[in-house]
């Protein structure tokens, strides 16, 4: 079963750039958003933006990097890592 965050990053990439597309773009959980195009350097700031909005979470800048989000499966394992997560689990 798909992770719930999942789904709540591939809404907000379909509401921002893939309109409606974003679940064709996503083929692998472990594809790189800025190799692939999914997200450019704008999105990507404008992402953890919104996950830190939405989930009332605070993101140490030095850990805005590929290796924590540039992927769903890292973007999974650093939210559920997070002590101030509180999301969809």
């Amino acid at each position: 079963m798909p992770h719930p965050l999942r789904q709540f990053v591939l809404d907000w990439l379909d509401d921002n750039y893939h309109f409606g597309e974003a679940a064709e773009k996503v083929v692998s959980d472990d594809l790189s958003f800025l190799q692939n195009g999914i997200l450019d350097s704008l999105g990507f700031v404008q992402l953890v933006l919104h996950l830190e909005n939405t989930f009332k979470l605070k993101i140490n800048r030095k850990e805005l990097s590929p290796k924590n989000f540039d992927s769903m499966n890292k973007i999974i394992a650093y939210l559920s890592a997070h002590p101030q997560y509180r999301g969809p689990r």
